[in-house]
């Protein structure tokens, strides 16, 4: 057996500008409304999708854009709002919280942008102020994605990585993941991985090795 190189345990940083971001149908609308800030119609929006379909890539953008504040849990309550704001995954947050927090950004003339799986508006929520807030705020979604677009993805993450991977190889992988962009970045890592521990290019030999280690999709 051919000696192994240990791959380090190093984060790739992943181009996340919106030249780098790939714009499909199911992304159209969502990307439409990060440039069109600060000219939204609310102070706020969200926008929801299944886990990997962009939504941190387009927070990170605008983010870059709005030198906004990203808040994964609720800030005191006596600490002023920053002028722009992310929220990550607010659902499970204290109501009376995000219900202050919202009210402050929008008394501050501030903008906020959510990004979760589900709508706000569909969150169970049992204050009525707050549930009437979320349901107040313009929601674009991030549909599910099709062979072409995680080909795209894919193609995108490994020239990320500095690799440049043959279509077909990219279109055998497409075809046999989990039809989401977060399982799509664990295979390209995977395969990332094993090439550069075995020193080999990135080949569809190598990539049937990494997709045998996965159990079969159902069909």
């Amino acid at each position: 057996m051919a000696p192994q190189q240990l791959p380090l345990d190093l984060q790739y940083r992943p181009a996340l500008g919106m030249a780098d971001f790939v714009i499909a149908p199911g992304n159209q609308d969502a990307i439409a409304w990060i440039d069109r800030w600060p000219d939204w119609p609310s102070h706020a929006l969200a926008i929801h999708g299944p886990r990997g379909s962009g939504k941190t890539h387009l927070a990170h953008v605008w983010q870059a854009r709005s030198k906004a504040v990203l808040l994964d849990r609720p800030p005191a309550s006596d600490t002023a709002p920053p002028a722009a704001v992310i929220l990550d995954s607010p659902q499970g947050w204290p109501e009376a919280a995000l219900l202050h927090l919202y009210n402050r950004v929008r008394e501050a003339s501030g903008h906020l942008l959510i990004v979760s799986e589900a709508p706000p508006a569909r969150w169970p929520v049992a204050l009525p102020d707050l549930a009437s807030r979320l349901a107040s705020v313009p929601a674009v979604a991030l549909a599910a994605q099709d062979d072409d677009l995680l080909v795209a993805v894919m193609a995108k993450q490994f020239a990320d990585r500095g690799l440049e991977v043959n279509e077909d190889v990219l279109r055998y992988v497409a075809s046999r993941v989990e039809r989401s962009f977060a399982a799509a970045a664990e295979m390209v890592d995977r395969i990332d991985r094993a090439a550069l521990a075995q020193q080999r290019r990135v080949t569809l030999a190598l990539a049937r090795e990494c997709l045998a280690e996965e159990p079969p999709l159902p069909f």
